[in-house]
């Protein structure tokens, strides 16, 4: 696998659309709901772009932008509302991270017994 970070997904406040990478359609759709659902909610409350994004270890990156002259984007609050996620959201992050190791780094279980 090259060394390059792949999306899983994202959300703009600026156009008020959701993209998930085609090559995750697999994800249950219970996970995929409920990413949408963290991804627009975030943007929604404090706009400009949020990113999901697998670093070149696996592990899963919030990534956060906004246009230049965006005087609404709330910096601080993003900080905030990613740390909220990471804290309530563990479990879903964490299976998500999982599944990508196994179908797309192709680590298995025997690494962690």
């Amino acid at each position: 696998m090259s060394n390059e970070e792949i999306v899983l997904c994202g959300a703009s406040a600026y156009n008020k659309k959701y993209y998930l990478n085609e090559n995750f359609t697999g994800l249950p759709d219970t996970i995929k709901d409920e990413l949408r659902i963290m991804c627009v909610l975030f943007t929604e409350d404090v706009g400009g772009i949020l990113q999901l994004v697998f670093n070149e270890d696996g592990e899963l990156e919030f990534r956060t932008s906004c246009d230049e002259n965006d005087l609404l984007y709330d910096e601080i609050g993003s900080v905030l509302k990613i740390k909220q996620y990471q804290n309530t959201k563990r479990e879903l992050l964490e299976s998500v991270e999982t599944y990508y190791r196994i179908m797309f780094l192709g680590e298995g279980f025997d690494e962690e017994e």
